[in-house]
């Protein structure tokens, strides 16, 4: 009996399983992909499985799906990295359970594209509404950059987007004690350090519902402790402080309400930060600003 070839591509849901019906489009979206060896992983973060009523909905999928249950919430960052830490495939995807892949090669033109490229270590894709819009807040650039341009980026959005495994796993993945909130950037900045580029293709397109960003009560603290984590862990002394200062004056001009939370996130992040601290080099600086984005921003 011949061996069953490994995947090229694992796909990474993860839900609180509060949305059945948006995560079974997610899963078949990821299930549909042609031209590509593909297996999915739902990662249900501190929820059961599946319900009575609903158990083997995934069973008879080609490819199967493989539920992975956490006894609690880890948050966003380290329920993805068990999502990877299960994974068989050379790439990974990591997929928001209320997102649909539209294009059933996407994964395909994904494979292709990390092989032509070997440095390429993060390929975003866009987010499009109901409408076929982008929001600007989807665009990794600054500024009003225009979502339909495809190009080399510092960033990228964490719910819909593939990285090389081998590059996911040379910087140790996500920083789960993130729990939310600025991990993405964390884990781009030390990618960019590493060598690996980040790509923006706007052509490769993730359909999700369009919703205005909802914050938790201490969304405005948990933010600000995050960059001073961040800051600590990536970011050389001098452009550490600029960047908290810079933050300091945007959150004075544009939500003034939120000046206590974030003095009380800054404080707590100093107490609490963590490690290990490996500021980025001085080339990768210039390297992110050059592509439009300098790590004080």
């Amino acid at each position: 009996m011949s061996e069953v070839a490994s995947p090229e591509v694992s796909v990474v849901v993860l839900t609180r399983g509060d949305r059945t019906e948006a995560l079974d489009a997610a899963v078949a979206s990821a299930t549909g992909q042609s031209g590509v060896r593909t297996e999915v992983l739902v990662v249900w973060n501190g929820c059961a499985p599946v319900d009575p009523d609903r158990a083997g909905v995934h069973a008879d999928r080609t490819p199967p799906v493989r539920d992975i249950a956490l006894a609690e919430n880890l948050g966003i960052p380290e329920g993805r990295n068990v999502g990877a830490r299960h994974a068989s495939g050379v790439y990974l995807f990591f997929l928001d359970d209320d997102a649909e892949i539209v294009d059933a090669d996407t994964f395909a033109q994904l494979a292709h594209r990390f092989e032509r490229e070997s440095d390429l270590g993060v390929i975003g894709t866009r987010i499009v509404d109901e409408h076929g819009h982008t929001a600007q807040r989807h665009v990794p650039r600054w500024g009003r950059a225009s979502a339909t341009s495809s190009g080399e980026v510092t960033s990228f959005l964490g719910g819909v987007v593939a990285i090389r495994r081998s590059a996911f796993e040379s910087v140790g993945g996500y920083a789960g004690e993130f729990f939310y909130s600025m991990e993405e950037t964390d884990l781009a900045w030390r990618l960019a350090d590493a060598g690996w580029r980040i790509w923006y293709d706007a052509d490769l397109q993730i359909r999700h519902p369009r919703t205005e960003p909802s914050r938790h009560p201490d969304a405005a603290t948990r933010t600000a402790r995050n960059r001073v984590w961040l800051v600590h862990r990536t970011l050389p002394l001098p452009l550490a402080v600029v960047y908290l200062v810079n933050w300091l004056v945007v959150t004075i001009l544009r939500s003034p309400g939120d000046l206590r939370p974030t003095l009380n996130g800054y404080r707590a992040g100093w107490r609490s930060r963590i490690g290990p601290r490996r500021p980025i080099r001085w080339s990768t600086v210039v390297r992110l600003t050059r592509l439009g984005r300098p790590p004080v921003l």
